[in-house]
This record gives structure tokens, C-alpha cells and sequence, in this order.
């Protein structure tokens, strides 16, 4: 069973990507899409500071005496590092009307890697807090 703080997290999963869905659907440029964009930042934004405040931190801890789970955790941040940062690219570049002709790459790069990693997150970060929980 998830615990709260999981389910919660993987709630937020959904609704970021069916707000970068609906930025595909409705094409970046339209006023839609732009309003979209905006959320689709605030929402990922939110999601990965609770991550931060709430989940990281109590495996870290756990991590000072599980070489595996710091290893696992070291190698996630690296990876968060050029997600976040390929995220705000594509936020800053796509955030004028007046941009866009590698708007498909750029968007298809950005979908893959922030659907990797949540699958990647809920079937290995999570799990492991989640089991962290049930020992406490």
C-alpha cells in the first residue's frame, strides 16, 4: 500500500501530464497553449519542491546507511539536474509567441524525458520510501 505522501505524488504525475498533453493538443502558440505552458511550469515547479521538502529528505537519511539507496539517489539527482534544466529551457524559449520552428523536437525531447522519469520515480524512488515508511 502507498503511503499518503506517494499517492499525493503520483496524483501530481497525472496532472502534469495531462497538462503537457493538452499543450500538444492545443498547439503552444494559441492563447490556450500559452496559459497552458504557464501551468504546466507552476504545476512541475510545486511537484518537485514537495519532492525536495518532503520525500528526498527522509531518504537521504535512510541513504547514510544504505550505500545501494545513495547510489540510486546520486544518480537521480544527476538526471534531475538536465531535466530541470531542459524544462526551463523549453519553458523560457516557448514562452513568446514568436518562437517555435523546432517546437515538435523540442516538445517530443521534453514528453519522453519527463515521462521516463516518472515511471522511473514511482517504480523506484517511491517504492523505496514506501517501504522505508512500513519499517517505521
Amino acid at each position: 500500500m502507498n503511503s499518503r505522501l506517494i499517492e499525493e505524488l503520483k496524483q501530481d504525475h497525472i496532472v502534469i501530464k495531462e497538462v503537457v498533453e493538452k499543450i500538444g493538443r492545443v498547439g503552444i502558440f494559441s492563447d490556450e497553449g500559452q496559459k497552458t505552458l504557464l501551468i504546466s511550469k507552476s504545476e512541475l515547479l510545486k511537484h518537485l519542491e514537495r519532492e525536495d521538502k518532503e520525500l528526498y529528505p527522509v531518504l537521504y537519511r535512510e541513504a547514510e546507511s544504505n550505500e545501494t539507496l545513495k547510489q540510486t539517489l546520486n544518480l537521480f539527482a544527476s538526471e534531475m539536474d538536465k531535466i530541470s534544466q531542459a524544462a526551463m529551457e523549453f519553458f523560457e524559449k516557448y514562452s513568446h509567441k514568436d518562437t517555435g520552428l523546432d517546437f515538435a523536437k523540442d516538445f517530443g525531447r521534453l514528453t519522453a524525458m519527463l515521462t521516463t522519469r516518472i515511471r522511473r520515480e514511482e517504480n523506484i524512488i517511491y517504492r523505496e520510501y514506501d517501504k522505508l515508511m512500513e519499517t517505521k
